[in-house]
């Protein structure tokens, strides 16, 4: 089976998410895609997050009416945690490191099984800073969603710098859009160019902090789900 792991904070699930969600799959012929909420970010923790049943909550009303997306538990506070993946009572302030969560996945694995790690270009253009990124690209295959304005060689090279080709290698590369498929020595990314929107968490915070109608950047259930809770209001 070809497998989609989607991390981030998810605060909230966006419309954006789900666009790279159905994208990934219909490329890579994804089986099912598991949604998976950090406990703890390990390049967030300075920012506050809501509760991670609320965005655990928010990822399941977003999916619940599409076909194998998945919401986990993967990375759950220990309290929460109700898979057999992890064993051992997790620390509730450790980063999630993605290498880890692979890690443990891969545990249940097929030797036939593929892995694909779904992830914005805005974040990928950091990979190289990632807790163990060489590792990362060994356990999976990565599907990045592009967006104007970044060429392939923006992508070649935020690899980390082993993995990295050099510089004539990538200096063609300037002038071609973040498209296709990039294909290098224990490297497979694969580029979606027409799934970007203009979609942030902190604009839909923003806006629900305002009193704002959100259904142009969430799912209706979701968006009542933040007015019923009374997410994301100014303090």
């Amino acid at each position: 089976m070809n497998i989609g792991l989607f991390g981030g904070t998810f605060d909230p699930v966006h419309r954006g998410h789900l666009a790279l969600a159905h994208a990934a799959r219909e490329r890579c012929k994804l089986s099912h895609i598991l949604f998976v909420p950090a406990n703890v970010p390990p390049h967030k923790q300075s920012q506050p997050l809501s509760a991670f049943p609320h965005r655990y909550a928010m990822i399941a009303l977003a999916t619940a009416q599409v076909k194998n997306f998945e919401p986990s538990l993967l990375e759950a506070p220990g309290d929460l945690d109700s898979t057999s993946v992890i064993k051992e009572k997790k620390n509730l302030s450790k980063p999630n490191y993605t290498i880890d969560t692979i890690k443990y996945l891969k545990q249940s694995f097929k030797k036939v099984d593929r892995l694909f790690l779904l992830i914005g270009i805005d974040a990928f253009a950091d990979i190289a800073k990632w807790h163990q990124p060489e590792a990362l690209f060994r356990e999976c295959e990565f599907v990045v969603a592009s967006r104007p304005g970044f060429s392939l060689a923006d992508v070649a090279n935020a690899l980390p710098a082993s993995l990295r080709p050099r510089e004539e290698v990538t200096r063609p590369f300037h002038k071609q859009a973040a498209t296709g498929d990039l294909v290098l020595n224990g490297v497979t990314i694969h580029l979606l160019d027409e799934v970007y929107q203009p979609i942030s968490s902190t604009t839909i915070r923003q806006a629900a902090a305002a009193g704002k109608p959100l259904t142009r950047f969430v799912d209706p259930a979701v968006a009542e789900y933040i007015k019923k809770m009374g997410l994301y209001k100014a303090r």
